[in-house]
This record gives structure tokens, sequence and C-alpha cells, in this order.
């Protein structure tokens, strides 16, 4: 049972106060949204609704938007609680530590970690494939061995997590600055989509807004989502099932708020500003999906949307190339975001657990200037930009969404059990209607993860099975909290009180 054991909160905030370990408060409110815009607005937005909306929902892909963002809410006003409640590095992983011990916070740190990572990688070769395009229509395209379909070594997504890597190493108030700067880009091409589009809506590409259901290779095989094989259900797309089938995908264009809460050791007043953050960027970020969706697929019918870039070909197809144009840069701002801020939450993670030496404790070594954990940082970068280059542009949308979603449910379960084992706690953002909306939240995650596909389920047991290897051969051993290990413990009341 020594894999149970919890860290206590005062303990996890204690940490935080060693001079080795201390990050520099910087960040505010509006920093905190605009780091969850940042991040959350990328590719989803800019990617997947095309694919969706062609291959699941149709027009009602703004549906399956609604949908992900009702279950994403639920889940954030768990995280908003612990957030404020335990303001620490390492969100879900942190949280998990508190409630429900250190194995299971091990699991969400090592899935964290695993969906930050990847999704740092493919986002950046996404990127060279928007720098790429844009550089085309200049007419300066890059060589294919670095930038093509498949290059040898994809040189501009490997430069540009490498220059993300040393903003965020030189410090979180720069890269706020940075993020501030590259959101309000985008959110200014987001509108102009959303404007310039409505004068070129027909209203004939709604109908019918769900189309009905049928069977298509995109569900067939293991690529069928887990719930229809369960129940034996034929596979089929559109109708009802595509709409959720396609909240299940497009559940990544929120993965995001999330984020926010690694932040926490660095925001000035966290207890305040973190509940603002995480809903705040949530609730913007639903109302843009929405829109957008709805002006795409009223331009352009859903068949013809693009899979790559459905909103600058939608332009295109109407002969705005001008705007297609600005939409691209718009996605290289949007997705530049993306990568820094999911390095941002991965380092986070990565430094909270090699704080409790369940990873080597030299990782969590502050820079003595800048107060950032740069080894971690630096190296986390590095691995990055080495995927980014090596790695041909793939979807693992699902992979992240299965390892977000299983977080949002042990966040969830543990607001339950906080309130329960430490009702002292003062709170200044409480979820409301506990056990509620912290149930529903659950069976929400849990019915998304099940419109997953069986091949996304196969691959995250595989990376858990992996996870639980590395925590019995190191983790559980070098545990600051296990007792074969004194050396690595912190003193406690305990430890300190006098011999009777």
């Amino acid at each position: 049972m020594d894999a149970l054991r919890v860290k206590s909160v005062e303990q996890s905030v204690q940490d935080t106060e060693a001079p080795e370990h201390r990050l520099r408060k910087d960040l505010s409110a509006l920093d905190l949204t605009v780091f969850g815009i940042g991040v959350i607005v990328g590719t989803g937005i800019f990617v997947l609704t095309g694919r969706v909306a062609r291959e699941m929902a149709g027009p009602a892909v703004a549906l399956s938007f609604v949908v992900a963002g009702i279950v994403c809410a639920l889940a954030a006003l768990c995280y908003a609680e612990f957030a404020s409640t335990v303001p620490v590095a390492g969100s879900a992983y942190t949280f998990a530590f508190a409630t429900l011990g250190e194995f299971p916070a091990w699991i969400i740190g090592w899935d964290l970690m695993l969906e930050m990572m990847l999704g740092a990688a493919v986002v950046a070769v996404g990127w060279s494939g928007y720098l790429n395009s844009l550089l085309e229509s200049l007419g300066i395209p890059l060589p294919d061995v670095i930038a093509g379909e498949s290059p040898v070594f994809n040189l501009p997504a490997a430069l540009i997590v490498l220059i993300l890597t040393a903003v965020l190493v030189i410090g979180i108030k720069l890269s706020s600055r940075v993020n501030l700067i590259i959101v309000a880009i985008k959110l200014a091409v987001i509108a102009l989509v959303i404007v310039a589009g409505l004068f070129y809506i027909n209203r004939e590409h709604y109908v019918p807004f769900i189309p009905p259901s049928k069977q298509t290779p995109a569900v067939e095989g293991l690529s069928a989502p887990l719930i229809q094989v369960m129940f034996g259900v034929t596979p089929v797309a559109f109708g009802v099932l595509g709409i959720f089938s396609a909240a299940a995908i497009v559940f990544f264009a929120y993965i995001g708020f999330d984020v926010v809460a690694t932040a926490a050791e660095e925001t000035r007043n966290p207890r305040r500003d973190l509940p603002i953050g995480i809903i705040a960027s949530l609730v913007i970020c639903t109302i843009l999906y929405v829109a957008v969706s709805l002006v795409v697929v009223g331009i352009q019918p859903y068949q013809q949307l693009s899979e790559s870039a459905p909103l600058a070909d939608a332009f295109k197809a109407i002969g705005l190339t001008w705007a297609a144009t600005l939409i691209s840069v718009g996605a290289l701002a949007g997705l530049t975001t993306v990568v820094m801020i999911l390095m941002l939450g991965m380092s986070r993670v990565m430094f909270a657990m090699s704080r409790d030496n369940l990873l080597p404790a030299r990782l969590a070594r502050v820079h003595p200037t800048y107060r950032t954990p740069y080894l971690i940082t630096i190296i986390m970068g590095v691995v990055v930009a080495l995927l980014a280059g090596l790695l041909p542009l793939a979807t693992i949308a699902e992979l992240v969404n299965i390892g977000t979603l299983f977080a949002f449910v042990i966040v969830s379960i543990a607001v339950v059990i906080l309130r329960r084992t430490r009702p002292d706690l003062p709170r200044s953002f409480r979820t409301p209607l506990v056990p509620l909306v912290p149930i529903l939240s659950v069976l929400a995650c849990l019915y998304l993860m099940l419109n997953l596909p069986v091949e996304t389920w196969l691959r995250f047991v595989v990376w858990m099975l992996i996870g639980v290897v590395v925590y019995i051969g190191y983790g559980y051993r070098h545990s600051r909290l296990s007792e074969r290990s004194p050396e690595d413990r912190r003193p406690t009341s305990a430890d300190e009180a006098p011999a009777s």
C-alpha cells in the first residue's frame, strides 16, 4: 500500500518555498487567460474542423464542439477548485498525489508527459507545413528534403521548437508576453474568418444539418469507436452517433485550460487568478469554435473541406486568396503558441515529478537568474525538436485526447475525495453542486473516451504499462516519501518531535 501514500497539501505547498525549487511569480489572471486561449486556439480550429466535418459529423460539427465544450466545462469547474486550493506546479499530477496517492499520481504524470511531448512535436510539424505553404504562395518554397511531404529531417519544425525552448528558459513573463502578441494576431485572423465568411454563406450547405448515418472506411476495423464495438453496433459515421464520435476528436481543440493549472506556482494570486484563467479561456474559445465551424461549413460544402488547411482552402475556393494568405499567417501564429504552451506544461509536470524524486531530482533545479526549470526545459526541448524533425505528420489527436480525458476523470474524482478528507482547507473557488458536477464530469469524460477508436485504446494501454514498469523500477524506490530513501525526505512534524 506504500504506492498509495499521499503527499499532503501542506507539504506540496511547502516544497514550493525551497530556494532550489522556487519559481518566479509573474503571472496575472490576464496572462493565464491568454495562455489558455493560446494553447486552445490552434490545431483544433485550423485543422480538425475540416477532418471531422468530412468524415464524421457534416455541418453538425458545430454541435460536436458544443458537446466537447460542455464536457470540458464540467471538468474545468473541478480544475478551478483544485488549482485555487493547491496552487502547485504539476496540475492533475499534483492533485492526484494529494488525494489518491503516489502511484495514481505517477500514472497521471506519465500520461501527461507523453501527451504534451508528442502533441508539441506533431503540432510543430503542422507549423512547418503551414510555413512551407505560405512560402510557396510567395514563390520561395523550401527544399523537399527539409520541409516537403516526406522530408529527411523537418528543419523548420525542429527550429521553431528550439527557439521556443530558449523563450521558455529565459522566463515565464517573456513567454507570456510573446504569447500575448501571437494570440492577438490569431484572434484577429479568426475575427476576419467569421466576419468575412458571413457574406459568403450558402444556406444550402447546411442541408441536411445532420447527415444520415452511413458506414465509411474511416470508422471500420481498429478505427471504429470502442463503444460501437463493445455493444455490437455496426460502426457508422454522421447521424447523432457521428456528432458524439466527432466530439471525442474535436475535444483535442479544447486541450489547454488544464495546462493553465501547471503554471500555478508562477501566478501572483493563484487562489483568485487560476479559476478566472481556466474558465474564461474555455468560454471564449467555445464561442469562437462554434462560430468558425458554422462559417466554414456554410461557405463550402462539408464534403469538399480540406483536411490539412480547411479554413484557408475554403476561402481560396470562393476566390478570397488574400484572406487565405492571412489565415495561413494566423495558423502559423496559432500553432506557435500551441507548441510553446504544451512544452511549458510538459516541463512543469516533469518539474513536479522530479521534485518528488519520482524522476531524477537533479532535473528539478531552477535557473539562478531566470527562476525557471531550465534543465528539464532544455532536455525536453531537444527531445521534442528531434521528434518534430523525424516524425511524419500523422494525426495523434486521439491519443492526446484519451490521456487528457483520463486526467479529467481523476481530477473530478479527486475533488470529491478532498472535500471529504480535508474539509478544513481554504477554497477560494468551490465547484458547485458537489458531488453532482464531478460525477457528471466523470461520466461525460468516460463516454467521450469510449467514442475514441479501438487502436487509440490499445496505444494508451501499452504506454500505461510502460509507465508502471518505470515506476516500479525507479520511482517507487527513489520517492521522497519512501522509507527506503530517508535522506530524500523533508522533515515532517513527526520527524522533528523530540524523542520521549
